[in-house]
């Protein structure tokens, strides 16, 4: 289940926050390539952050996974991300680190099942390319 966690020390009052956690939630799933369905986003505003010696709006992103994330798919979704915050949130890309990574299955207390349906088809995708 990838889920991406979002502090921001920008105020949500008056924000279309549902606007930001479908945006977030369609392109996570697009680039990880797993189902929405299975996409979680957090967002946490007013949030007290200093970044680079400012409290100028900034925000941080944390985006783990089981499954499906590769160098080229995390410059992606960092991307993806700061776009949205940019855009929705007036947070320039510069000031919007991700910090993302991959946990194995076992470290998963989501649905066990549900990861049971999910990665065989991970595996066997990953065979049928060798």
């Amino acid at each position: 289940m990838p889920c991406l966690n979002i502090s921001t020390n920008v105020n949500l009052d008056g924000v279309n926050i549902s606007a930001i956690l479908s945006e977030a939630s369609s392109q996570v799933a697009k680039i990880i390539k797993k189902p929405e369905s299975y996409v979680m986003i957090v967002l946490k505003g007013s949030v007290p952050i200093s970044f680079g010696g400012t409290e100028q709006p900034a925000a941080y992103g944390e985006l783990v996974s089981v499954g499906g994330l590769n160098s080229d798919v995390n410059n992606k979704l960092s991307s993806a991300i700061a776009t949205i915050l940019e855009s929705k949130l007036s947070v320039p890309k510069s000031r919007v680190p991700t910090l993302v990574g991959m946990v194995p299955p076992s470290k998963s207390s989501f649905s066990l099942a549900l990861l049971a349906n999910l990665t065989p088809r991970l595996w066997c995708s990953a065979v049928v390319e060798i």
